[in-house]
């Protein structure tokens, strides 16, 4: 099986999760975080909301510098409603599979940079940043979950159930 039917495979297994999740943020608790050095709820749904995207930029971009001259290319807009998170996902979602699916297995063995300022401080083939990226995304989904629980808000199911959710996913 190519690595882009496995992608894909794993996006459609992985999309509804951090959908249900994003469903449950609460209106008006943007700014609240649960420690200090924690990241303000909006802002880590907006990126639980927005990482989707990454997989086509990853397969249509050679590189993403995170400071690049002249400021940032992306789009900071807030999401402050449910809706507004789950939109942007799943336009994310459907950008994605469209990326994912039309990827050739030469291309994802190309290498793909990240860089800072210029200077290139990741570089590993698209398979392996895509992969990451998967797992990255589990990991601040995982802690949106935290954040839910923390500021009130019912826990979706995720792969078994939660105590808010006895589905089993």
């Amino acid at each position: 099986m190519p690595q882009s039917e496995l992608f894909v495979a794993q996006l459609d297994a992985e999309a509804p999760r951090t959908r249900g999740a994003l469903e449950r943020v609460p209106e008006g608790k943007g700014d609240w975080k649960p420690h200090e050095k924690s990241m303000t709820l909006e802002r880590l749904s907006m990126l639980v909301a927005r990482m989707p995207q990454w997989f086509s930029m990853m397969i249509n971009q050679d590189q993403l510098d995170l400071n690049p001259p002249g400021g940032s290319n992306f789009n900071w807009q807030p999401l402050r409603t449910a809706a507004e998170l789950v939109r942007a996902h799943d336009e994310g979602v459907a950008d994605a599979r469209r990326a994912l699916a039309g990827a050739s297995e030469a291309h994802l063995m190309k290498p793909w940079q990240l860089l800072v300022a210029g200077k290139v401080v990741s570089e590993h083939p698209r398979h392996v940043v895509l992969r990451d990226t998967f797992m990255h995304l589990a990991h601040h989904r995982g802690q949106l979950t935290v954040f839910l629980r923390l500021a009130g808000a019912p826990v979706p199911a995720i792969y078994g159930p939660s105590a808010d959710d006895q589905r089993f996913m």
